[in-house]
């Protein structure tokens, strides 16, 4: 058995086999350095393998060096006794904690490693047991030498991937899907359901991938495999975002508006200042939104030098928050850094997503996102950002809309509500758009930016059958993608959430349908694949598994409040910013994806659409993406991210695909 060492290893990358066969040391050594080498820029500064050829199994990993930054930080790591090897993506925030309760255990640690504590911990408790004491993110590969098991581990809100494959005989995992291709063996073919769900959501929700063989790991659980002869077993959840719902609706947070403001204040200042550990130069992404702003004020506030953080602006007024975000920085007294992203900024990034994404994912701001990065990694290693304020505390506007619309709508006769639909949708966006300029809005509570796709997305709306259809039809680009796709259902696991109890409170159950799939299966999948593709680690304050478990025992006033979503983390942020710095309408981070496409884009996005070569290419119909296409060039739909979902599936065929 090859010998593995501790050390301390943050935001990496990982991968390895599990074979049934024996094969030479030789072959898995080969085998994992080839998977290891496609996600070098996961972990540029180190290498490093591991194997059990009598078991047939092996560990590869790609180290980016945060912390302990000596030859100590190799993995694959073995525990003290041996017993477990593991190769660890990822940072635990809480183990200062847990080292000191197992010194006491008699467990000795030759460095300051979080790596050798989860191992420690392993040992001690046992895998689900110790992974329910971990706070932080992580992707773990762990083999048991005594149980002759391996283990795969995602943690709790699915801030890191992992991805398995599976043929009989043969099992390949790693932190991104091209570690699998560049296995042994891999099944190109693509799950044309998932297909149909991307289509309609921009993104593929787990546990399912775009390939038909392989998986993700679903966050909060672990995959726990001893055959590689047998198929692969259900993953077993260690901890469970349904049971936070239920267990904060049970003990409500009883104190008054001020002591729950409080409790917030202080949760989110030790979220922010576990992470700003690090032995690298660290800064901050910032919009100059809610989020941000108070993730950037929390850190200014714990450090005694500037913080630098980083902005992405637009030539796009609609869509541009870098002023904002200039502002932001010069009251708390930033180190900042601005670029503008245009058109022909998007066109010269556009040829590197598929190799970066090697799953399609269509949320346009990947290009803003990569490109904030790049910026941010020409300073610092590690980045905190503000993800996740608006899944926790309700900011988005459609759950204001949704909340009041949804419910009175409902109740209207179906045929009375496609026939008001139908009327919203007969006139034109650019008419809409105009309207809204001119009056100033639209309608109550519609802001006029983008008031065309607005009124629009409520034009669909009124079609859905039930309350979760309605809602659903608010976060599709495709609405009925079956239509698109010559076969697959369009399905996703998050679809039973918003009816299967409608007796629950509209906002909790959209909020923890976002939080099961949109957040782990877009927003964070593009966070990491971004970043981690200029070796960047970003980290995620509000999505502190505390602050998570706190906001679901606020109640619903102290998040939706006079028509403004995430009330109480907006009176956090007032308490280091004036609110007259950061109070405007929301935006969202966006990019101005229709106007490429009319403009910049337009010349590749049609060839990339072209009708004869999706015909040839025979996956999707092309007479409902050039209608598309045709009504996105005269205006008369805000139809870009559609379109966009196809020009990226395409995109990423071309280079993936068999």
């Amino acid at each position: 058995m090859g010998r593995a060492q501790a050390g301390f290893l943050i935001m990496c990358g990982l991968a390895g086999i599990f074979v049934s066969s024996r094969p030479s040391p030789a072959e898995l050594e080969d085998w994992t350095r080839r998977m290891i080498q496609p996600i070098a820029h996961r972990g540029p500064d180190d290498s490093g393998t591991w194997s059990d050829p009598g078991a047939g199994v092996a560990l590869g990993f790609r180290r980016l060096a945060i912390m302990d930054l000596s030859p100590n930080g190799h993995q694959p790591m073995a525990s003290a006794s041996g017993r477990f090897v593991m190769v660890f993506n990822g940072e635990v925030y809480n183990f200062g904690e847990l080292r000191r309760e197992l010194e006491p255990r008699g467990h000795r640690f030759r460095g300051h490693s979080d790596s050798e504590v989860i191992l420690a911990a392993f040992e001690q408790w046992g895998i689900p047991a110790a992974l329910g004491r971990f706070v932080g993110m992580f992707a773990i590969a762990v083999w048991d030498t005594a149980r002759r098991e391996l283990s795969l581990v995602r943690d709790r809100l699915g801030k890191k991937p992992l991805y398995v494959y599976r043929e009989k005989g043969l099992i390949t995992f790693g932190s991104e899907l091209k570690t699998l291709v560049a296995g042994p063996s891999f099944d190109r073919s693509i799950d044309q359901a998932a297909l149909a769900s991307y289509l309609r959501y921009l993104y593929v929700a787990a546990p399912r991938t775009i390939y038909r063989h392989a998986i993700k790991v679903p966050a909060a659980h672990v995959l726990t495999l001893s055959d590689a002869d047998l198929p692969l077993p259900a993953a077993r959840p260690y901890w469970s975002l349904r049971e936070a719902v239920r267990s904060g609706r049970e003990r409500p947070f009883r104190g008054t508006d001020a002591e729950a403001v409080d409790e917030l204040d202080a949760l989110l200042t030790e979220a922010t200042r576990c992470r700003m550990q690090a032995d690298v130069p660290l800064g901050a992404l910032l919009s100059g939104g809610i989020d941000s702003s108070t993730v950037v004020a929390l850190m200014q506030k714990a450090s005694a030098r500037p913080v630098k953080t980083y902005t992405v602006g637009f030539a796009e007024q609609d869509f541009d928050e870098s002023r904002h975000a200039t502002r932001v920085a010069e009251y708390l007294g930033t180190d900042h850094t601005q670029v503008m992203l245009t058109g022909a900024d998007a066109r010269a990034l556009i040829p590197r997503l598929p190799d970066i994404f090697d799953e399609p994912l269509a949320n346009p701001s990947q290009l803003p996102t990569l490109l904030v990065s790049q910026l941010a990694r020409r300073d610092v290693t590690v980045a905190l950002c503000g993800d996740g304020g608006d899944e926790m505390f309700g900011g988005y506007n459609r759950y204001v809309y949704g909340t009041r619309m949804l419910p009175p709508m409902s109740r209207l006769p179906r045929c009375v509500r496609q026939s008001i639909g139908a009327g919203l949708g007969s006139v034109p966006a650019v008419a809409w758009d105009r309207l809204a300029r001119w009056t100033g809005t639209v309608a109550p509570g519609f802001a006029a930016q983008r008031a065309g796709e607005r009124v629009h997305k409520v034009g669909r709306l009124l079609s859905g059958g039930s309350v979760g259809e309605m809602y659903r039809s608010l976060l599709s680009a495709w609405p009925r993608p079956q239509d698109l796709v010559l076969s697959g259902d369009g399905g996703d696991v998050g679809e039973g959430i918003l009816d299967e109890d409608p007796s629950a409170d509209l906002l909790d159950r959209m909020m923890l349908a976002d939080q099961t799939t949109y957040l782990p299966d877009d927003l964070l999948a593009k966070l990491d694949r971004a970043s981690m593709a200029v070796s960047l680690e970003v980290r995620a304050p509000l999505l502190d598994q505390r602050v998570a478990e706190f906001s679901w025992r606020l109640p619903r006033a102290l998040k939706l409040r006079d028509g403004v979503g995430k009330w109480i983390l907006r009176q956090v942020l007032y308490r280091h910013l004036p609110r007259e710095v950061v109070e405007r309408p929301k935006m969202g981070f966006s990019v101005p994806i229709d106007d490429w496409l009319r403009g910049p884009l337009r010349s590749w996005g049609a060839d990339m659409l072209s009708p004869d070569g999706l015909r040839r290419r025979g996956l999707l119909d092309p007479a409902p993406v050039a209608r598309a296409w045709n009504a996105l060039q005269q205006g008369q739909q805000a139809a870009g991210p559609a379109l966009w979902a196809v020009i990226m599936f395409e995109s990423w065929r071309a280079r993936w695909a068999a």
